[in-house]
């Protein structure tokens, strides 16, 4: 079998890649390129609310924000309306439990709706969350 200049056998090629492992315990050689550092996403425009607004507040803050083509604003609105409804007491050992709060349900798929496009579907969403939660 007749080989070309630059060809390794595969046997060799393993040989030379263990050869060239550092043992274990031991520092590499050459230095290990470190990942690149997380980059932080830019926040997004908060609503307009006070800061202890109501999940009903941010929610007609999302709907108002989708009116007038503000979607990074909309999209705020609606997880700290989330948020606000996952804020709750519950009982020790029992924090893994989902909320069954249908409210929290209906932000999550006008978040999926508002983030695949679908600004109609996002808004009657909305509206059907905070006919949920009542006029507080």
């Amino acid at each position: 079998m007749t080989r070309s200049v630059g060809q390794i056998s595969p046997v060799i090629a393993a040989l030379l890649c263990a050869l060239a492992a550092p043992a274990p315990g031991q520092v590499p050689a050459t230095p290990v390129a470190e990942p690149p550092a997380e980059v932080p996403l830019p926040r997004l425009p908060a609503p307009d609310v006070g800061e202890e607004a109501s999940a009903v507040t941010l929610l007609r803050a999302a709907e108002g924000a989708l009116a007038a083509g503000r979607l990074g604003e909309a999209q705020e609105a609606l997880e700290m309306a989330q948020t606000r409804l996952l804020d709750r007491s519950v009982p020790l050992f029992q924090t893994n439990v989902p909320s069954d709060n249908k409210a929290v349900a209906l932000i999550a798929e006008a978040r999926r709706a508002l983030a695949s496009g679908d600004r109609l579907a996002a808004v009657g969403l909305i509206q059907e969350a905070a006919r949920t939660l009542g006029n507080n």
